[in-house]
């Protein structure tokens, strides 16, 4: 059976008024990814998701590229247990 794993991101650089929040939700739809992103009021984007450890790895790598407008300087990533609290993944 696969591993489900929950990541919480805060995704810093230029990353806000360029889609990025776009970007991150299609991308974790294609990945069959749950949970959320929203921007925060210190310029940063909180990404929440969970799934297969495939998958949030693979976002993981998206999340560091980023859309062609940003500027991606860091990315915190913290590990847990998934808690199952999402239908899909959403923008909010």
């Amino acid at each position: 059976m696969e591993e489900h794993i929950r990541a919480e991101f805060i995704v810093e650089g230029l990353v806000q008024g360029v889609g990025f929040r776009y970007f991150v939700y299609h991308t974790a739809q294609s990945l069959g990814l749950k949970g959320f992103t929203r921007n925060l009021w210190d310029g940063t984007v909180y990404v929440i998701a969970e799934g297969n450890k495939q998958s949030v790895e693979q976002l993981h790598k998206q999340l560091q590229k980023g859309p062609m407008m940003a500027h991606v300087e860091s990315i915190q990533v913290e590990y847990n247990k998934p808690a199952n609290e999402f239908e899909g993944f959403e923008i909010r």
